[in-house]
C-alpha cells in the first residue's frame, strides 16, 4: 500500500508535466488541426434561476471545494483518500511514465554519443604457398588488433519530424497529468458522496429505530386493551404486523448502513471492515443544507476548467503533431556521423598518438518505394486526428450537459424539498390526530396505520431529498471541474526553466 507521503509527492510531478507545454511552443511548426466540429457555445447557462446565473463571476473558488460543506471530518477523509487511494497512485505512475516517454522522444534531437573498446586476435592460413624446408606445413599468420573509439551520430531535423515527435510526447505527458487531476477530482466527489450517503443511512436507521419503538409501544397498548376486552383481535394483529414490518425495515436499513461504511473504507484504501472508520460522520446529526452556489463561469470557460477536457485537448494537439511528423517521413533525412580513436596491435599502442584514426561521414536518405507504407502512415495519423477531434467535441457537449443537468437539479430538488417538508409536517399532525381519535373511538385502527405510514414515509423522503440536494451540489462542482485555483505564474515560470535546462 502506498504511503500518504509518497502519493502526495505526485502532485509536484503533475505540476511539472504542465511545464512540458514549453516544448510544444519550441517546435515552431504549424501542425494540421481539423475544423471544430463542436456546436456553437452558448453565451450563458440555460438552466437555473437568475440568482444562480448572477453567481457567474462572484466569489473565489478553490480547488478544495469539499471544504465549503463545513464538515471537518469530511475534509480529513478527502485528504486521506487523495493521499492513499491506489487509483490515484496508479494515475500518478502513468504521469511519470509519460514524462519519461516525452524525454525519450526529445533525446532524438541531440547528437548520440557512444564509446567502444574492441579487441580481437586472428589467424589466417595461406593455402598453396610453400614454406621452405617445411614440407607439408601450411603458411599462416596470427595478428592481434585492439582499438578504442568515440562515435557520434546526429540526424539533422530538416523537416521538423523529430521536433514534432518531441512536442507530441510533451502534449501526451500533459494529457496524463490532466488525467491524474481528473482522477483526483472524481475521487474527491466519490468520497464526499459516500460521506453524505453515510450521513443519510445513519439518519434513516435512527428514524427506523424511533418508528420501531413507537410501533412496539402502540402494540403493547393495544394488547393491554385487548386483554381487557376493549380492542378486537384484528386490531392486535394489525399492530403486531406493523411492529414486525418496522423491525424488517430497520434490519434492511442497517444492512445499507453497513455497506455504505465499507464503501467509504474502500475509497480510503483501507480494509472494508464493518467497524466505523475514523473519518466517519458523527451519529445523531442532521444533514447540512447545501452551501452557497460556487462561481459558475461561462460555458466557453469550461474547457479550461475541466481536467478531462484538458486531457483530450492535449491529445488532440499530439494527434496534430503526429500528422506533421508522419508527413515529414516522406522527405529526405540528413544524417551525420563521426568517429575518432586509436587502433593498434597492443594495448600500449592506444596511448600512442601515432595510432590515431578518425572518420567523418554524412548521408542523405530519401525513401523511394515503401509499398505505400509511408503515405498510409500519413492517412492513419490524419484519421486519428479526426477521431480525437470528434471525441473532444462530444466530450465538450457532455460536459455542458452535466452542468445544465446539475443546475436544473438544484431548482427541482429545492422545490421538492419544500413540498416534502410540508407533507412531513401535515403527516405528523395527521398521525397525532388519528391516534387521539382512535383512543376516543372515533375512527378505526386502519386509519391510524395509514397515518403512521404516511408520516414515516414523509420523514424518510425528507432525509433522502436533503442528501440528494447535497449530491446535486457535488455534481455541480464536478461538472464545473472542481475549483478555479490555478497554478501561479511564478511557479509555471520556474517549472519551464527547469525543463529547458534538461
Amino acid at each position: 500500500m502506498c504511503s500518504r507521503t509518497s502519493v502526495r509527492s505526485f502532485t509536484g510531478r503533475l505540476s511539472f508535466a504542465a511545464a512540458l507545454g514549453a516544448l510544444t511552443g519550441c517546435a515552431g511548426l504549424s501542425p494540421p488541426q481539423p475544423s471544430d466540429p463542436a456546436p456553437v457555445t452558448p453565451e450563458h447557462w440555460q438552466a437555473g434561476r437568475m440568482e444562480q446565473q448572477a453567481s457567474v463571476g462572484g466569489g473565489t473558488a478553490v480547488e478544495t471545494w469539499w471544504t465549503s460543506f463545513g464538515e471537518a471530518g469530511l475534509d480529513e477523509a478527502v485528504e486521506t483518500a487523495l493521499a492513499d487511494n491506489l487509483d490515484v497512485a496508479a494515475a500518478a505512475a502513468r504521469v511519470d511514465a509519460a514524462l519519461e516517454q516525452a524525454r525519450i522522444a526529445g533525446a532524438q534531437l541531440v547528437p548520440q554519443v557512444s564509446s567502444a573498446f574492441e579487441g580481437s586476435r586472428r589467424r589466417q592460413n595461406f593455402i598453396g604457398l610453400p614454406i621452405p624446408s617445411a614440407e607439408g606445413q601450411v603458411l599462416s599468420n596470427t595478428s592481434t588488433t585492439v582499438g578504442v573509439s568515440l562515435d557520434v551520430s546526429w540526424e539533422i531535423d530538416l523537416w521538423g519530424r523529430l521536433r514534432n515527435t518531441r512536442a507530441a510526447g510533451a502534449a501526451l505527458a500533459q494529457a496524463s497529468a490532466a488525467d491524474l487531476a481528473a482522477t483526483r477530482l472524481s475521487l474527491a466527489g466519490q468520497v464526499t458522496k459516500a460521506w453524505f450517503a453515510l450521513r443519510e443511512a445513519k439518519e434513516q436507521v435512527r428514524l427506523a429505530q424511533e418508528t420501531l419503538e413507537s410501533r412496539q409501544k402502540t402494540s403493547g397498548q393495544i394488547r393491554s386493551r385487548y386483554e381487557r376486552g376493549l380492542r378486537s383481535a384484528l386490531d392486535l394483529r394489525l399492530a403486531l404486523t406493523n411492529e414486525a414490518n418496522a423491525e424488517a425495515v430497520l434490519t434492511r436499513l442497517e444492512r445499507g448502513l453497513d455497506a455504505t461504511r465499507r464503501q467509504l473504507q474502500v475509497l480510503l484504501s483501507r480494509y472494508p471492515a464493518a467497524a466505523t472508520p475514523a473519518q466517519s460522520p458523527p451519529t445523531g446529526t442532521v444533514l447540512p443544507a447545501p452551501p452557497e452556489l460556487p462561481p459558475l463561469g461561462l460555458p466557453a470557460e469550461l474547457v479550461a476548467r475541466r481536467p478531462d477536457l484538458r486531457a483530450t485537448e492535449r491529445r488532440l494537439k499530439a494527434a496534430g503533431l503526429d500528422v506533421a511528423a508522419a508527413r515529414a517521413q516522406l522527405y529526405p533525412q540528413l544524417r551525420l556521423s563521426a568517429s575518432a580513436g586509436r587502433l593498434g596491435q597492443e594495448i600500449g599502442d592506444l596511448a600512442d598518438n601515432d595510432f590515431s584514426v578518425w572518420s567523418l561521414a554524412e548521408g542523405l536518405l530519401q525513401p523511394l518505394f515503401q509499398g505505400g507504407r509511408l503515405r498510409a502512415g500519413v492517412r492513419l495519423a490524419d484519421a486519428r486526428l479526426r477521431e480525437t477531434a470528434y471525441r473532444y467535441a462530444h466530450q465538450t457537449v457532455l460536459a455542458w450537459a452535466e452542468v445544465e443537468k446539475a443546475l436544473a437539479a438544484e431548482t427541482f430538488l429545492e422545490a421538492t424539498q419544500e413540498a416534502v417538508a410540508r407533507a412531513a409536517e401535515q403527516a405528523a399532525a395527521a398521525e397525532k390526530l388519528a391516534a387521539r381519535r382512535y383512543l376516543e373511538g372515533l375512527n378505526d385502527y386502519l386509519t391510524v396505520l395509514e397515518t403512521q405510514r404516511q408520516a414515516t414515509l414523509a420523514r424518510s423522503q425528507l432525509i433522502t431529498v436533503s442528501r440528494q440536494q447535497l449530491e446535486a451540489r457535488i455534481d455541480l462542482h464536478l461538472a464545473l471541474g472542481g475549483g478555479l485555483g490555478l497554478e501561479s505564474t511564478e511557479t509555471s515560470d520556474y517549472l519551464t526553466r527547469e525543463l529547458n535546462q534538461q
